[in-house]
């Protein structure tokens, strides 16, 4: 089995791309993540670009890691300065990491008309970087970017550039499709070509912008590569970097490569580090989706129920991810059964409350109501029926008041609320962006009182859909909504022609689904 080296750029590509804005807190638990993973290397950040960088390199240096490196980030010394004046060579050594990374160019074209000096100069800044930095005993990988358009433009320069890397000492040398525009035949010949002529240890580096980031990565690793670069989940600048949770499960699952050591870690981890960075995990990403091993259609549904290969490329075990049965009003009662089992084992598929459950969900989606999206609130209806529901409060009145403040920035909306648990009672007021945030933060207020693990929890999607447009404002309106607690996330339904009214019930169901789950043994 070939062992593959994994550079994760999630803490520096990662965090260019849009929406993504870390705090160093944040770059702390994500490094410590990918360490638990067993990424080998963890590119950390830019400390010659900004202070919050400097900020996290201090404190990185505390850390323990276990299994990961960290590495920092610069660039070559600039032209016609001497190498031990160069401002940000200086500054990536103030991070005190064993391992850096180093870019310079390989496009002919970036040389003359980017950073405007010559190609011998370009060439003597890449030697000299790399010779001060094993001077200094430290691992460096260097970066050659737009490798690949540098070679299709002038072959002979982007070779000796590669060539001065590595007669100056480079432990890896990455080729970088920096432009996201190559593709995999191309990216598999050129890479060849390098392993042959240049030799050691070469890497790839791919952007999405061409929608290839993955099969490139895979086919220069097929040519010899045996290092890959790129982010966790995807993140990066533009169309974003290589997806590594989807590189290293093809590679280890299907090629008989080495990545990682445990792959059952990958979609709770993909989920971590997206609730660290405060998006949602893309549903459709190959593997580590919610999506990835989920099945509606009931012809395939009866296929994986008698052999899940039928349907199924690998198992979703294999990842750490579940099969997800789809509930809709087209769903077969070998579906729902299957769902229900999740929940309450051994449920007698010819019990005739199975019956009254399909007929209510048919029902309850004739008028809107989507369950396919919303397993949190399935359960509960099932639970209902199924007459092993209990309430966990009573709701005893709120009242909701808004404000136009005509463009002022702050809180536009308040909510106080009144509920009761077991005969004592609370009453909570809070502020909040909307009513419905209002509504959301006076409920969980209230009941964290008698729930405390509820704080863990937080809405990290909330959708909203006009049902009837011709209605106009008189309309039905459907609300889904993701919530999480830091390790599962499960989604909710509510459907009224009150957007606040179709809001509460997926929040009452979002928040009585957690507490069934952690506080009266429900799975």
């Amino acid at each position: 089995m070939k062992e593959i080296a994994i550079f994760d750029s999630t803490l520096r590509d990662g965090a260019q791309g849009e929406g993504i804005s870390f705090s160093v807190a944040d770059k702390i638990r994500i490094a410590l993540t990918l360490d638990e993973l067993g990424i080998p290397f963890i590119e950390a950040g830019n400390p010659g670009s900004n202070a919050k960088d400097l900020e996290f390199f201090k404190e990185a240096s505390k850390l323990e890691l276990k299994k990961s490196m960290l590495v920092a980030f610069g660039a070559t010394r600039r032209a016609n300065t001497n190498v031990c004046d160069d401002a940000n060579l200086n500054a990536l050594l103030t991070a005190n990491t064993k391992a850096v990374a180093i870019f310079g160019k390989s496009w002919d074209f970036h040389v003359t008309d980017i950073i405007k000096t010559t190609l011998e100069e370009n060439i003597n800044m890449i030697s000299d970087t790399i010779k001060y930095l094993k001077s200094k005993g430290k691992i460096v990988i260097y970066d050659a970017e737009h490798f690949f358009d540098g070679y299709k433009n002038n072959m002979e320069y982007a070779l000796r550039t590669l060539k001065a890397a590595s007669d100056a000492g480079a432990d890896y040398i990455t080729l970088c499709d920096t432009n996201g525009g190559a593709f995999p035949d191309e990216v598999f010949e050129i890479s060849r070509t390098v392993c042959k002529l240049i030799g050691g240890n070469i890497g790839i580096h791919a952007h999405e912008d061409a929608g290839m980031a993955i099969s490139n990565s895979i086919m220069a690793v097929f040519a010899g590569c045996n290092m890959v670069q790129g982010t966790f989940v995807g993140f990066g600048e533009r169309c974003g970097n290589a997806n590594l949770s989807a590189i290293i499960s093809n590679l280890q699952l299907k090629k008989n490569y080495h990545c990682i050591d445990d792959l059952s870690k990958l979609t709770s981890y993909a989920n971590k580090i997206c609730e660290i960075s405060n998006v949602q995990l893309n549903e459709k990403l190959p593997y580590v989706g919610k999506s990835a091993f989920a099945h509606k259609a009931g012809m395939h549904i009866d296929g994986v129920l008698k052999n899940s290969e039928s349907f199924e490329h690998v198992s979703p075990s294999a990842v750490g991810n579940d099969r997800r049965f789809l509930v809709s009003e087209v769903a077969g009662r070998s579906t729902v059964v299957e769902k229900i089992c999740r929940f309450v084992p051994n449920v007698d598929k010819n019990d005739p409350v199975i019956s009254e459950i399909i007929s209510r969900i048919k029902e309850l989606e004739y008028l809107g109501y989507q369950f396919e999206g919303a397993d949190a609130s399935f359960e509960l209806l099932v639970r209902k029926i199924m007459g092993t529901y209990k309430s966990s409060f009573v709701l005893d009145k709120f009242k909701i008041i808004t404000e136009d403040r005509l463009g002022a920035k702050g809180h536009s909306a308040s909510a106080i609320i009144k509920i009761n648990v077991d005969g004592k009672e609370e009453i909570k007021a809070s502020e909040g962006e909307g009513p419905v945030n209002a509504l959301d933060t006076a409920l969980r207020n209230a009941l964290e009182v008698f729930y405390p693990k509820l704080k863990d929890v937080r809405l990290t999607d909330y959708k909203v859909r006009v049902l009837e447009p011709k209605e106009a404002t008189a309309a039905n309106v459907r609300v889904l909504i993701e919530s999480s607690d830091g390790v599962d996330s499960w989604s909710t339904v509510g459907v009224s022609n009150d957007i606040i009214e179709a809001s509460w019930q997926a929040l009452v169901d979002s928040l009585e689904y957690k507490i069934i789950k952690d506080y009266e043994g429900g799975n």
